[in-house]
């Protein structure tokens, strides 16, 4: 597929709502990926994994968007919409910063996993819901 979108297991997780560890359960299930987390032959054969150092995983390792998608569907996975996924990181983070005993991170160190581009949408309706927590992004210093 020389069109194919190649991501990460965690970006392929953000598309559908889930975590890069369900996603990694999936392609495993699928034969995709063995017990340590590496692509097998039938990953490679499908043309479903580029692999850019072989027999490491994490970062080095890039799925094919739309093979693993079918997956994902394949197994009751949905992607969410860009609205959904909005409103979870804002019922999230709403709800983190009312506490919990039981919860031991802290909105601030949650939202360092929101994608930038949902930050301005994100505390906007925050506001529009009352809470007064905001994400606030350190400013990146350019070289």
């Amino acid at each position: 597929m020389a069109t194919s979108t190649w991501v990460t297991l965690n970006d392929l997780g953000r598309n559908f709502g889930i975590s890069s560890i369900h996603c990694g359960r999936a392609l495993e299930h699928e034969g995709w990926r063995d017990r340590q987390g590496r692509p097998t032959d039938a990953a490679l054969t499908a043309g479903a994994v580029e692999q850019r150092t072989p027999h490491r995983g994490g970062r080095s390792v890039l799925w094919n968007a739309d093979l693993c998608a079918n997956v994902l569907e394949r197994f009751g996975y949905r992607p969410v919409t860009r609205s959904e996924r909005i409103g979870q990181w804002t019922d999230l983070l709403e709800a983190m910063t009312a506490g919990s005993p039981s919860i031991t991170t802290t909105a601030d160190q949650m939202a360092e996993e929101l994608p930038t581009d949902l930050v301005e949408d994100v505390n906007h309706q925050l506001s529009r819901r009352g809470c007064s927590y905001q994400v606030c992004r350190p400013v990146s210093s350019r070289h």
